[in-house]
């Protein structure tokens, strides 16, 4: 008998775990970010490797593209759109050197480029982080 094997998540998949993830946030903080499109892309485009300064496309999980939150004013025309990047195949390289789930992978990273919206740093993320670490 022949085994089958169903194939790597999609980016439809992907998307479907970042919607769920973002039920789960407080509506609160959800309604700050409702407007904010999540595109699963494959990899980072060129601009953004060369931008991050990136030695492997591999090496990004997601990206938040826009003017933060504490940036923005209210008399300013935004000159791009904020958006939430997830890319697909550095999420599943992740996943399958890790052995976390992806569901907990694509959450998190969401969560992260959420944070960027909001206007945290990723050396505050990774303060709070470790402070709620600690406290648990």
């Amino acid at each position: 008998m022949k085994a089958t094997y169903g194939g790597p998540p999609t980016a439809a998949d992907l998307e479907a775990m970042a919607r769920a993830a973002l039920a789960d946030i407080p509506a609160a903080l959800r309604r700050h970010v409702r407007d904010v499109p999540v595109l699963v892309h494959e990899f980072p485009d060129a601009e953004t490797e060369e931008t991050m300064d990136l030695e492997s496309p591999f090496d990004l999980l997601g990206l938040y593209q826009g003017v933060s939150l504490d940036r923005k004013s209210v008399g300013d025309a935004p000159d791009d759109v904020d958006r939430i990047f997830l890319y697909r195949r550095p999420l599943l390289d992740y996943w399958c050197e890790t052995g976390e789930s992806l569901e907990a992978i694509v959450r998190n990273t969401l969560i992260h480029e959420i944070g960027h919206h909001f206007g945290f740093s990723d050396d505050d993320m990774e303060r709070l982080e470790s402070e709620a670490d600690d406290g648990a």
